[in-house]
């Protein structure tokens, strides 16, 4: 049975499409995985892909991807899949998401990818019932091609998901193996905000044992606050899967209080919604 600590990608034997269970969207995604090779252009201390290697995707089979989405959702509407794999309490569809082994937007065909999933969802009638989240880190969001597609994700209803974990070079670069400069990542919130529903997705842990401190929740909340009122929210979310990375020893589970006192100080000084996904 799937469960929220398995996101294998392997798990319906196809290449580019599995199933999980999903903590923040609240019942079975279909994951849409554009990076087979385990490549990603950033390296979280937290990333759950096994063999992580920094770079981009070889070329996406658009043919093998239609084809390989058109199969399982026809298996989850017409066969047995949510019966034999999902527990009763999650055995809904809720969206196609944008994630896999590593950045989505750097495959150069994300938005041919974007356009292939919204033709399948249509054939099914499914465009109005399911999202197309992109779940991303927003550092290729710039990109002429990358933004093509965003136009395309915006036309069909989807929603942008938009890591920010920490703000500032200097803490991005502990957390993310980037460093991110505040001004930049602004810029490019700014056209994902400008594009499509966009929510901000946090993991928050303790590194070394201990808890972000007092410097990086405000630093947090000061970059947050010029864009609340624009975002559809933020998810704020702690470790649910262990890290195959080599630095998982120093990271650590907080516990939902401390995700709730960060959530409220927030809301308090932004006035953004937070849900939390312990």
């Amino acid at each position: 049975m799937l469960t929220p600590e398995d996101h294998r990608r392997d798990s319906a034997g196809r290449q580019y499409v599995y199933p999980v269970v999903s903590r923040r969207a609240g019942g079975v995604s279909i994951g849409i995985n554009l990076n087979v090779n385990n490549a990603c252009n950033w390296a979280c201390l937290y990333c759950q892909v096994e063999n992580l290697q920094r770079g981009g995707p070889p070329p996406v089979d658009l043919g093998r991807l239609r084809d390989e989405l058109t199969g399982f959702v026809d298996e989850v509407l017409r066969g047995d899949f949510m019966v034999r794999q999902v527990a009763p309490e999650a055995r809904r569809l809720v969206d196609v998401a944008f994630s896999g082994n590593g950045e989505p937007t750097s495959s150069a065909q994300f938005a041919d990818a974007v356009n292939t999933v919204g033709e399948v969802l249509g054939h099914f009638g499914l465009l109005l019932e399911l999202k197309i989240r992109l779940i991303t880190n927003g550092s290729l969001i710039h990109r002429q091609t990358v933004r093509d597609g965003l136009k395309r994700l915006g036309e069909l209803g989807g929603e942008i998901w938009f890591k920010i974990d920490r703000v500032g070079e200097a803490a991005s670069m502990i957390v993310n193996g980037v460093p991110q400069h505040p001004e930049r990542l602004a810029r490019r919130l700014e056209i994902a905000l400008a594009t499509a529903p966009t929510w901000l997705q946090t993991c928050w842990f303790a590194l070394d044992n201990e808890p972000p401190d007092a410097v990086v929740r405000a630093a947090y909340c000061d970059f947050v606050r010029p864009f609340a009122e624009r975002l559809a929210g933020i998810h704020l979310y702690g470790l649910a899967r262990p890290s195959m990375q080599p630095q998982a020893s120093r990271l650590g589970r907080l516990p939902v209080e401390e995700l709730e006192r960060f959530a409220a100080e927030i809301e308090k000084k932004t006035g953004a919604r937070v849900v939390i996904n312990p």
